[in-house]
């Protein structure tokens, strides 16, 4: 279901400008922020979530805290442009739980993947065993991440 920002109301914008940055603050919290009641903001927050608005909640970790020293984006280009060679080859990219994100992009290459491992030899070995055996991968480029200068999950939202 296709929906757009223009079908929520302020209390509904305010809603996810809250949970975005505080995803693990209570209900009645959250209802004292917005100006609701708790259970008309529960209903709410669940509308919400039933219309995809939210997708999930998690955690944020730090990769440098749990050993993952490496992060890199790795551009792909494919050498065949099969339908089904192309579903057979992102089924087992986005299997590999170095990869934290996949995207199709425009450009010289298809596809950009962040991988994250503990350190280079990792990634080598990641690259040169995994990566580089995938049937149809013509060419890629690899950029290590030097350092992070903004990460951040948060969406620009409309003011309420």
């Amino acid at each position: 279901m296709v929906t757009s920002v223009s079908s929520l109301d302020r209390t509904d914008i305010a809603i996810l400008r809250v949970l975005q940055a505080e995803g693990r603050i209570s209900n009645v919290e959250l209802s004292d922020r917005v100006h609701l009641s708790p259970p008309a903001t529960l209903a709410r927050v669940r509308r919400l979530e039933q219309e995809g608005y939210i997708s999930g909640y998690a955690a944020m970790l730090n990769r440098e805290k749990l050993g993952h020293d490496n992060l890199a984006l790795i551009e792909i280009a494919l050498e065949l442009h099969q339908h089904e060679r192309i579903a057979e080859v992102l089924d087992r990219l986005v299997a590999m739980p170095e990869v934290l994100e996949c995207y199709h992009v425009t450009g010289e290459y298809d596809y950009m993947i962040k991988v994250s491992t503990v350190n280079n030899r990792a990634l080598d070995h990641f690259i040169a065993a995994r990566l580089i055996p995938l049937p149809g991968i013509a060419r890629i480029h690899t950029s290590i991440v030097l350092k992070a200068l903004k990460q951040t999950t948060e969406l620009d939202l409309p003011e309420p």
